[in-house]
């Protein structure tokens, strides 16, 4: 008899820095840097909210608290997707 876990497995993702630029992430041995400049949404919100990040599969990334949804492509190069959210 064979047994298997059932449900949706989570890689390990980890926000190891703050800072007043951007967030560092680190995932599957890699470090992300997210700069605020690019990814507006994450800058004014709590640590707490930022902590709370997910990779429900390997290179996306999940904050549930504020519903946003990114891969690690386009941490990477944001500049290939110019329709990204500007903050105000």
């Amino acid at each position: 008899m064979s047994l298997s876990a059932h449900g949706s497995v989570t890689s390990a993702v980890e926000v190891t820095n703050i800072s007043s630029h951007g967030i560092w992430l680190l995932s599957h041995d890699q470090e992300l840097f997210m700069p605020y400049d690019e990814f507006p949404w994450l800058k004014d919100q709590p640590v707490k909210v930022i902590l709370n990040v997910e990779e429900p599969s390997p290179g996306h990334f999940y904050w549930p608290d504020i519903d946003v949804d990114l891969t690690q492509e386009i941490i990477e190069h944001p500049e290939r997707f110019p329709n990204t959210a500007k903050g105000t």
